[in-house]
């Protein structure tokens, strides 16, 4: 999973001077056993269970390019047998809405082909905080993808428990 976004232009006088706003995105994902949480993979714990997940650590700011700011990894061969399914979540947590990011953007890849899976625009999309990106399910020992792209309120992982619950 792959997120990016750039710092928001101030406009006027005093905004040229004082640059860009600082917007932190963050990207999460959740790891369950059936409808029971295993672990998170977000910021502040960039490896999960045997190395299996793994985050590329928090940038705060976003970029001032192209690329990805921040990014979640996962070695499926790696993956616990009691995983079935993980949830890739966005969030601002700076409360920023996605009205207020520019060049925003959350995506899946599949690293071995480099082919983009799905991809969210984020800005301008809308008052909300957060998005339920997609969630990948482990049936019948092969694993699938369900893009999902729904909007949520909340500045972090925690605070979209309840609307990722939906989607198990």
């Amino acid at each position: 999973m792959g997120l990016g976004w750039q710092p928001r232009t101030r406009t006027g006088f005093l905004g040229r001077l004082m640059g860009p706003t600082a917007i932190d995105l963050d990207a999460s994902a959740v790891l369950h056993a059936g409808r029971r949480v295993v672990e998170v993979v977000y910021f502040q714990h960039l490896t999960g269970i045997f190395g299996a997940v793994k985050h590329s650590g928090d940038s705060r700011t976003g970029g001032d390019g192209p690329g990805d700011d921040e990014a979640i990894t996962v070695d499926f061969t790696r993956m616990l047998a009691e995983v079935d399914q993980i949830v890739f979540t966005v969030n601002s947590f700076t409360g920023a809405t996605f009205d207020e990011v520019e060049n925003a953007y959350c995506r899946l890849v599949d690293d071995s082909t480099g082919a983009e899976l799905a991809r969210y625009t984020l800005s301008g999309g809308g008052s909300h905080t957060a998005q339920i990106m997609a969630k990948i399910s482990r049936i019948n020992g092969a694993w699938q993808l369900t893009a999902i792209g729904e909007p949520a309120s909340g500045a972090t992982f925690q605070d979209l428990l309840p609307a990722i619950d939906r989607h198990l």
